[in-house]
Formats: structure tokens, C-alpha cells, sequence
């Protein structure tokens, strides 16, 4: 069953329109949030490995320069399109403003297949498309700031921020033109697994309200609810390892060659290592194999993550969905005519804009680190340990029981970077969700519709205080 084609910056403008109906905003205000900015194009030769040379397209997106820098990743696949590209920097206007990081959007991608390319070659394709975006003045720390996305890790962002160094020399906030990178090139601990992380807290947050559970037939909290996960790329395992952490039962995995299920759960780390080991999910020991991964979205679950691509639940499936709670890993997994009927069936969806933010509000954490040019923890990680070692010491002396060597080391454990990183996203997804949730009850709407009314009105109060609106 192939992928029913559906433009995704209509979908992305059905949901603003939706939201905006119940903004008192003017409409040329309203028209400005919703323009794509600017859409730069561009074709640059690539010569092969084998000599041959090959004309590569590539895209960057800025959809609202309300505040600057944008931000958005770059994209690396085959069958990405300027349309593809402009819906995903509006998503990221959008996101950025739901969970008050301050960027403005943007989206960047490179029409080729990965897998097919040596390293040598993506380093070429790498560094020139950084070399593109730098001739128009769409890259920096202070302008425009990509990140990984689909394709591409923290090898290709380090790639572009060596290139930018070299055209900016001198540039004291070179580290800042890029986020994603390796921690050892100015990256972030806990960047890695922040949107997963995200994915895991927004359903944590979202099943902890016993009036919102009760209609759906659950309980509160994710321990022993039946989980699928579609997708085992970087968002998807880490939102599985982080749901398995908190008791969910992962009873299916799907991923492109297919899908495992198991009514009694799979072990989330075996099956990667199966993967890595015979090239495919298929097979697994205990599990029952489903040759369509498309099919297996259909299977009875209490919870489904699509965590791989868009357009995944559209008019097409969208009856045979059975999962009772629908989490967007993904940008867009969920088209709007299938929303409308999975929200008339009474279905909790959870939608991308606040869901997937993980992975830009850890990039901005990378960002004021880059900028600052501070390790965070650094200043005072010690200094507080030897507070808590004070603190131990006083309830020794008044209370006359003694810790041991193991719970001393506990208690007087400061906060690292990782730990303060995973303690900001975590206080960023409990703070977003419980704005969202206020505004769906006062205004009785969808959670997806309640995002874009947040976002869409903090998005019109930044350019007010800009003065290009009154």
C-alpha cells in the first residue's frame, strides 16, 4: 500500500484557519503569520566517486522572521518537495512559539537518498549546501540556525558548522550557526534523545488527568498500556525506550521493511540489535510479523506514536484506527480530514506542534550555550555539592543518624549539563501542555486547534511589539 500523496502546507493552513476563527485578529495580521516568508532554491553539481557529476536540489524555508534567529532542520530524502519544505518552517513558526523558545521558523532539505551516497559524497553535498546558504545570508547564529532532521545527525552538523567557520573567520559565535552537533563541537549533552524525550513527557502529561482518562476507557498514568510505535529512527527508539521507562507495553514496532507484534511486549533494545544484526525488524524472536507497517497502524492499542513520516492517517485508514490516544512523533503523521474524524470518535490527539518540540527547545538550550561559550553546570556544580554535603552533615549532627557512603553520594549529587538539559525540557513540556489543556477547556476545542491558537496569538503579540502591526 503506498503513501497517499497530500500536500502538507494545505493541511498546516486547514489547522491555522481552523485556529484563527477564534482570534480577534485582523486579517492582514492573520495573512502575514500565515505567508511562507521565503523560499530559496537551489541546484549545485555534484561529482560522484565515480566521476560522473549529478545535479543536486536543495531548499531553505524561513516561514516568519518575527524573531530571529529561524530555525529549522535540514532534511535529506528522496522525495522531498518545495511544498514538503514550506509546510515544515510553518510548523516550526508555530512550534517555537508554542513552547516560548524564540526562534522563528524555517525548514531546509536536500532532494536525495542518503543510503545511496558515500560518506565522502554527503560530506561534499554537505558543505556545499552550507556554502549556498551562506552566499544568501541564510545561515548563523544571529540570522538562521539549522539542526538534524530526516537524514541527516550530528556528523552533517558538524560538517556545517566547520564550513561556516571557515567562510566567517573570526566569527566569535561561529558554534552558534548550527545545533545538533556532537557534544565534543559545541553540542549539547542530551540533544540526542530530546525529541523522543519530548514525545515521552507530552504523553506523561497528557494521561495524567483522570477526567480526561475516564471517557477513553483508562486509567492514569502510561504503566501497562499497550503501546505502537511506528518508526525506530532517532525519534521513534528514544520515545520507546522513554515510554518503556515509565511501564508502557510496546506491543508493535513497525519501520519500512514491516512490523513485529507482540501482545506481551518487545523489548525495545533486542529488537534494534535484531535489526542491526539481519537488517530487519522481521523475524524477531516471539513476535508475529506483519508485512505492511501500513496495516499495522490499524492494530488495537491504547496508544499509537507514528514517529516516522507524514500523511501516515488520512481518509483512507482512518476508520480502521483503533488506538484511543494518537501521539504525532512525526511533522504532520495525521492529515486535517483524518483529525476531524478521529476527534469525532471521541480519539485524545496529541498533536506535533507540541509533541515533537522536544528536539528545538533542547537545539535552543545548544544555542545560549553556544553563544555564552559556558559548559551549563560548569560554575556550579561543585560549589553545590559541598552545600548538600553541609546540609547532610547539619541533620547528622541534630538527628544523630548517619548516611551511608552510597545515600550520601546521592543526596549531594549536583546537576550536570544532562541533567539540567533533561530538567528544562521536562519543566517546557509540563508548563506547554498545561497552557494547552486551559485553553482547550475555556475555549472547547481540540488540543490541535488549542496549540495553534497559543502559538498563533504569541506569534501576533511579537509582531505588535514590533510596531509593524497596531
Amino acid at each position: 500500500m503506498t503513501t497517499q500523496h497530500i500536500p502538507m502546507f494545505a493541511q498546516v493552513n486547514k489547522y491555522f484557519d481552523k485556529a484563527s476563527a477564534h482570534l480577534d485578529l485582523a486579517p492582514g495580521l492573520l495573512g502575514a503569520i500565515k505567508a511562507c516568508n521565503s523560499v530559496y532554491r537551489m541546484q549545485f553539481p555534484l561529482k560522484r566517486d565515480d566521476g560522473s557529476i549529478e545535479v543536486i536540489n536543495g531548499w531553505r524555508a524561513q516561514h516568519s522572521t518575527h524573531r530571529l534567529p529561524t530555525k529549522g532542520g535540514i532534511r535529506y530524502a528522496a522525495n522531498v518537495d518545495e511544498d514538503e519544505v514550506s509546510a515544515l518552517a510553518a510548523l516550526m513558526t508555530y512550534k517555537c512559539a508554542l513552547v516560548d523558545v524564540p526562534f522563528g521558523g524555517a525548514k531546509g532539505a536536500v532532494r536525495i537518498d542518503p543510503s545511496k551516497y558515500s560518506v565522502d559524497e554527503l560530506e561534499r553535498v554537505t558543505r556545499r549546501f552550507t556554502y549556498e546558504l551562506f552566499a544568501k545570508n541564510l545561515i548563523g547564529p544571529g540570522m538562521d540556525v539549522p539542526a538534524p532532521d530526516m537524514g541527516t545527525g550530528p556528523r552533517e552538523m558538524a560538517w556545517i558548522m566547520d564550513t561556516y567557520s571557515t567562510l566567517a573567520p573570526g566569527q566569535i559565535d561561529a558554534q552558534g550557526c548550527v545545533t545538533g552537533k556532537p557534544v565534543t563541537q559545541g553540542g549539547v549533552r542530551g540533544r540526542a534523545e530530546s525529541t523522543g524525550r519530548g514525545v515521552a513527557f507530552a504523553l506523561r502529561e497528557a494521561m495524567c488527568y483522570a477526567e480526561d482518562m475516564k471517557p477513553l476507557g483508562l486509567s492514569t498514568g502510561v504503566e501497562g498500556k499497550r503501546i505502537v510505535i511506528q518508526g525506530l529512527g532517532n525519534v521513534g527508539y528514544h520515545a520507546a525506550k522513554f515510554i518503556e521507562g515509565y511501564g508502557g507495553i510496546i506491543i508493535a514496532l513497525l519501520e519500512r521493511e514491516g512490523a513485529i507484534y507482540s501482545e506481551k511486549g518487545l523489548d525495545v533494545d533486542k529488537v534494534v540489535a535484531h535489526r542491526l544484526e539481519t537488517g530487519s525488524i522481521l523475524g524477531f524472536s516471539g513476535a508475529t510479523d506483519y508485512p505492511s507497517s501500513r496495516d499495522a497502524l490499524e492494530l488495537d492499542c491504547d496508544v499509537l506514536v507514528p514517529a516516522a513520516l507524514e500523511n501516515q492517517i488520512t481518509g483512507e485508514n482512518v476508520d480502521r484506527i483503533k488506538a484511543k490516544i494518537i501521539v504525532e512523533g512525526a511533522n504532520g503523521p495525521v492529515t486535517a480530514d483524518a483529525s476531524e474524524k478521529l476527534l469525532a470518535r471521541g480519539v485524545l490527539l496529541l498533536p506535533d506542534i507540541y509533541t515533537n518540540a522536544g528536539g528545538v527547545t533542547v537545539s535552543y538550550f545548544e544555542w545560549v550555550k553556544n553563544l555564552s561559550h559556558m559548559r551549563y553546570g560548569r560554575m556550579e556544580k561543585r560549589f553545590q555539592e559541598r552545600s548538600n554535603e553541609r546540609l547532610l552533615q547539619a541533620v547528622e549532627h541534630l538527628t544523630g543518624k548517619h548516611f551511608t557512603d552510597d545515600d550520601r553520594a546521592r543526596s549531594s549529587e549536583a546537576a550536570g549539563e544532562e541533567e539540567l538539559v533533561n530538567s528544562g525540557l521536562e519543566e517546557t513540556m509540563i508548563a506547554a501542555y498545561a497552557e494547552l489543556r486551559t485553553i482547550q477547556k475555556v475555549r472547547n476545542v481540540d488540543l490541535r486547534t488549542a496549540a495553534f491558537i497559543n502559538a498563533i496569538g504569541k506569534v501576533a503579540m511579537a509582531y505588535t511589539q514590533r510596531g509593524i502591526f497596531p
